[in-house]
């Protein structure tokens, strides 16, 4: 075998599609988890849409010139984490979901309504079900994995036929080899192993494959022998590796490509050995040549993408268009589109090169999963892909079978599908389109039917996607920068993650600076502006600072905690802080570590509670400067507690994962106790929905920040329910407004605001627009709600910090009727500034209620209360004009340019010229045999004197040879007609004021040519189309200061008036008359 064998592939090209080609218009997901997130077969294409447990379904090829319509298949309760299409069968679909389970569909044809529910149904896993494929040979076998285990389905009798349990972590990518008889898998115990099914259920062999635990993959080569793996070394470099499982102890060849903390996606083509790398995240594909018998990995080509890539796959090889030489096809999936990329090899002919498209694997299955498990290897019948000889025969599998379609859901075949209700056919249960994710800690989704039954009949949106938020389109704006504070300097911005890094109320901000001695500065939102570059006054703590409150029942005192374990209470003058201050007016002691979240009771005055790293948290009498109750139980750093908002109970979150409700005046040990958040790198909690629902934001296991929702009454049955966002290191912040039931929520150092409405019943979570800042923030807060401005329906106003400003952002509702006070959005408010009992009362057993307060402006009329308008009719605008006459239509056009031009009655700029003498006139060529200039005479336009005149539509036109002059003894000066001549003087005073005149084209000598004099562009407009159409005169007027010289050669372009609006031009001092035509 020769070694330097040249590749056919050397010079194949990857050609990124056309915007017309791209599947636009969608909402791609990036849900974390070891699947590709898109799948295609030869008709149809599936991928993660932006909504848990929901895929979108859109035709591979588009029929005609109609946009694919993209339609959506409710199949899960939680994240769906993989997919495959069967490779015999273009309709029929698997899915795996994080509600553990594996579900079959039947997909109609393109048209046609989707199913209500799955054809089958598999499960439930002990875990999520990670990775999910099809048998090559065999219809009707599945291969799953989930934890630490794989399972090899008969899906005709909804059985496992074995379990492969041998694995020592979590399995992260599994495959069949191409002829069905053995599969490998990778698993985060950094093994690659290779099993028998039908032998055994134990390893055949076993090897470790990559260093690094994070995210491995493998395919398998067209051969039975030989596989590729993806993953990372020692390093994080990303490598991938070539093995023959003939001598799995090393890799035959390896390949370092880079440092990234993005995962590999490996998609190969066994028919031509082409390997594509895919990057998620990335905006870049490469291509490599696998060839086992060399063996090397050898690069052919990479494809830079113009958006970040969320998954990819390949469009099976006999899609393909094999008459063009396209040997792959990639489609790549991003946020907004689906891309294909195709690969194509350059040849000088157009037909069917057979090296380039040997015979691929057929539609028929070699057997059925009961004939494969007896023994059989038989493989698939090949078939060519030369165009002439595709009579491929049609299989449908056993699996899900199609029903008959009825007269609900049936569609003539005439009518093309962008005819069709695009959110026709949208089939989901109530909670799945629009609902997070339900947790692992619950039971698994057992029900056999997905959803919502629809027909063509409910055509309406709320029905079919769920229900949706009032707030969807609400809009952040940060205020004008009149507002902001800014010069800041010396943050702190290494505060615990416990603290939210800064304080505010209505009145003032207290930020935590850097410099030595836990130093926080006082600014007065009152006083916006440029803070001076000399140090500020400052409350001097003497330790560093963890967390710090404002008391919101005193606007003057700040309380604030340090790491010596001590809480200290500071009084802030009225008129702010204008010197130092170095002793507080309380100092609160007690806990014996360092004190790390600090909140105020919401309705009881002088009640404080703080959180400690020696686990307990206690709560303080601030009258008397006591501790008087404490709160045992916890196991670890506890991540945040959050008062009721009745104030008669409190909640924690801790790092040993449990979330907990106490009733601080019954007992010092927890009411209840349920699982919290799986990862342990911080978390937050927040009392929402009048108090009968906790909100938790965290961590899962695989470092992806969620939200989880639990019900108040029933902790121990884990949460309601959980929304994945995105991965990130910062915890989430929560912020509620209890009036809208919207959170805010956003990490430091994050540029993205979440906003979502909660509800205490499925969906629970509407999401709305999300505000995002060009840079980021290292804190975001909300500010009471009477700083919101109601009258520009503001229903949130809030403080960012960012690294040298203090910024505010307000949230608003776009609304039609803004005159009105829009009561569905601002009901009325709790008075928090006011207490509703004593310290003393609410630790003697009493429950106060708070005061509420309108938020209605003086002399607005609520919108509930409005009368409603009569619905305008609007009319077509050819209706419109046809019921106008011609002169109307004119005079309309005409009152539209002189309002484009300005008032009439407005003088003009060369009304204040003063005369000009004649020694001011410059000549710009030497005089011609005759002076000749252009006067025009509007009778029938209303301008009767020189001041009223404007410049005429002839200069809104955009052509050459037709200007307008400068206000002069005559009318206007025009140059309109071709080849008569040029205007070739004008006074040097007004050419310096910047007026000027322009210079037509053509072959004819210019005399100011190079002069810089603007020429208007040329056109084809008609007089009639410029308002010309009036003019009864056009005659020849000479002034003596004026001079015309004819141009030589062929002249401008110019534009002649119609007939019959032209009189005989009469040349002053002859007695020639000339028709204007001969002109």
């Amino acid at each position: 075998m020769n070694r330097f064998k040249v590749s056919k592939f050397r010079h194949t090209e990857a050609r990124p599609p056309r915007r017309e080609a791209w599947i636009s218009d969608i909402r791609a997901g990036t849900a974390p988890s070891y699947g590709n997130h898109i799948k295609a077969s030869c008709s149809l294409i599936a991928f993660n849409s932006d909504r848990p447990g929901v895929l979108g379904i859109v035709p591979l090829e588009s029929q005609g010139e109609d946009k694919r319509q993209v339609t959506h298949l409710g199949c899960h309760s939680d994240l769906v984490t993989d997919l495959d299409f069967s490779p015999f069968d273009d309709f029929l679909l698997a899915t795996a979901s994080a509600d553990r389970t594996v579900k079959v569909w039947r997909l109609p044809a393109s048209g046609q309504a989707l199913p209500s529910g799955p054809g089958l149904l598999l499960g439930p896993e002990d875990a999520q079900v990670e990775v999910l494929q099809f048998h090559p040979t065999a219809d009707g076998i599945l291969l799953s994995t989930a934890g630490r285990a794989a399972k090899v389905w008969d899906a005709t009798k909804q059985q496992p036929l074995t379990e492969l349990a041998t694995h020592g972590d979590l399995v992260q990518g599994a495959a069949w080899s191409r002829d069905g008889a053995l599969l490998g898998t990778t698993c985060k115990d950094k093994q690659l192993r290779i099993f028998d099914p039908r032998a055994k259920p134990e390893a055949a062999q076993s090897t470790p494959a990559h260093e690094n635990s994070r995210d491995g993959r493998l395919v398998w080569t067209g051969t039975q022998e030989h596989l590729v793996s993806t993953g990372f070394n020692q390093m994080r470099e990303r490598e991938v590796k070539l093995w023959d499982t003939r001598l799995f102890s090393t890799a035959l060849t390896s390949l370092t490509l880079d440092t990234s903390p993005r995962s590999l996606m490996p998609l190969l083509d066994p028919d031509s050995g082409l390997l594509v790398l895919a990057g998620k995240g990335e905006n870049q594909l490469y291509c490599y040549e696998a060839a086992p018998q060399q063996p090397a990995l050898s690069p052919v080509t990479q494809c830079l993408l113009e958006s970040a890539l969320r998954g990819a796959a390949l469009v099976p090889r006999r899609a393909l268009a094999v008459m063009s030489c396209e040997v792959l096809r990639v489609l790549q999936l991003s946020d907004t589109a689906i891309m294909p990329i195709s690969y194509h090899i350059p040849r000088k002919t157009m037909e069917f090169h057979e090296d380039l498209f040997p015979d691929t694997a057929g539609c028929v299955p070699a057997s059925d999963p009961s004939t494969w498990w007896a023994g059989s290897d038989q493989q698939v019948q090949r078939v060519s892909l030369h165009p002439a000889r595709r009579a491929h025969p049609s299989f449908t599998s056993c699996l899900a079978l199609p029903a008959e379609p009825t007269p609900a859901t049936a569609r003539p075949a005439g009518t093309p599908v962008g005819d069709a209700d695009p959110s026709e056919g949208f089939s989901s249960p109530p909670s799945s389109l629009t609902s997070p994710s339900t947790p692992s800690s619950l039971g698994p989704s057992l029900t056999s039917t997905s959803g919502i039954g629809t027909s063509p009949s409910q055509r309406s949106l709320q029905s079919l996607l769920g229900p949706s938020s009032k707030f969807r389109h609400a809009q952040g704006t940060v205020l004008h920068r009149d507002n902001h504070i800014t010069n800041l300097k010396g943050l702190n911005l290494t505060t615990p993650g416990e603290s939210d890094g800064f304080c505010a109320n209505q009145l003032r901000v207290a930020v935590p600076l850097l410099s030595s001695g836990g130093q926080v500065a006082v600014l007065e939102l009152r006083k916006p502006g440029r803070l001076p570059d000399t140090a500020l006054p400052t409350l001097q703590n003497g330790v560093a600072v963890t967390d710090l409150a404002w008391d919101p029942f005193d606007p003057y005192r700040l309380a604030v905690a340090g790491e010596d374990a001590r809480i200290r209470l500071w009084r802030v003058p009225p008129e702010g802080l204008q010197e130092v201050l170095t002793t507080p007016e309380a100092v609160l002691t007690g806990h014996t570590e360092k004190i790390y979240s600090l909140r105020f009771h919401p309705l009881a005055a002088d009640i404080l509670a703080s959180s400690s790293y020696d686990l307990t948290i206690r709560i303080w009498d601030l009258k008397v400067g006591a501790e008087r109750l404490r709160l045992q139980g916890h196991r670890d750093q506890i991540f945040g507690l959050a008062w009721s908002p009745n104030g008669q109970q409190l909640a924690t979150v801790c790092k040993d994962g449990r979330l907990r409700i106490y009733e601080p005046r019954g007992s010092p040990e927890p009411l209840q106790e349920g699982p919290g958040p799986e990862g342990a790198r911080g978390a937050r909690v927040v009392w929402v929905c009048d108090g009968h629902y906790l909100l938790v934001s965290g961590f899962d296991s695989r470092s992806e920040r969620q939200l989880l929702l639990y019900s108040a009454k029933a902790l121990a049955g884990g949460p309601s329910a959980v929304l994945g966002l995105d991965v990130a290191p910062s915890t989430l912040l929560p912020s509620y407004d209890p009036d809208t039931s919207l959170v805010l929520l956003t990490g430091k150092g994050d540029t993205r605001v979440f906003l979502y409405e909660l509800l205490p019943e499925a969906p629970f979570f509407l999401e709305c627009n999300s505000f995002t800042s060009p840079d980021p923030h290292k804190g975001f807060i909300l500010l009471p709600k009477t700083e919101c401005d109601v009258r520009e329906v503001e229903f949130a106003r809030c403080l960012r910090l960012r690294q040298t400003s203090l910024e505010p952002v307000a949230f608003r509702l776009p609304r039609v009727r803004k005159e009105f006070f829009q009561d569905d959005v601002f009901p009325d408010t709790t008075m928090s500034w006011e207490p509703a009992l004593s310290a003393e009362a609410w630790l003697g057993g009493a429950n106060g209620t708070p005061q509420l307060l309108s938020l209605q402006p003086p002399g607005m009329t609520p919108v509930s209360q409005a009368p409603r308008e009569a619905p305008a009719r609007r009319a077509p605008s050819s209706v419109y004009l046809e019921e106008k006459s011609d002169q109307q239509k004119k005079e309309e056009l005409l009152s539209a340019m002189v309002a484009k031009l300005g008032n009439r009655e407005d003088p003009l700029p060369q009304d204040s010229f003063e005369g000009v003498d004649e020694d001011e006139w410059e000549s710009l060529v030497p005089p011609c045999t005759s002076h000749l200039s252009l006067k025009l005479e509007a009778t029938s336009w209303p301008w009767h004197t020189s001041s009223q005149k404007p410049w005429l539509p002839l200069s809104l036109g955009h052509f050459h040879g037709l200007w307008a002059l400068l206000q002069s003894p005559w009318i206007v000066c025009i140059s309109a007609l071709s080849g008569t001549g040029r205007f070739a003087s004008l006074p040097a005073s007004m050419r310096s004021q910047g007026h000027g005149v322009g210079r037509g084209e053509g072959s004819g000598a210019c005399p100011w040519a190079g002069s810089g004099l603007p020429v208007p562009p040329s056109s084809d407009l008609g007089w009639s189309q410029l308002g010309l159409a009036s003019l009864s005169t056009f005659s020849y007027h000479m002034p003596s200061h004026l001079a015309c010289c004819p141009s030589s050669g062929q002249g401008s372009r110019g534009l002649a008036p119609p007939p019959g609006h032209l009189e005989q031009l009469q040349p002053q001092g002859s007695g020639t008359s000339h028709p204007a035509s001969q002109t």
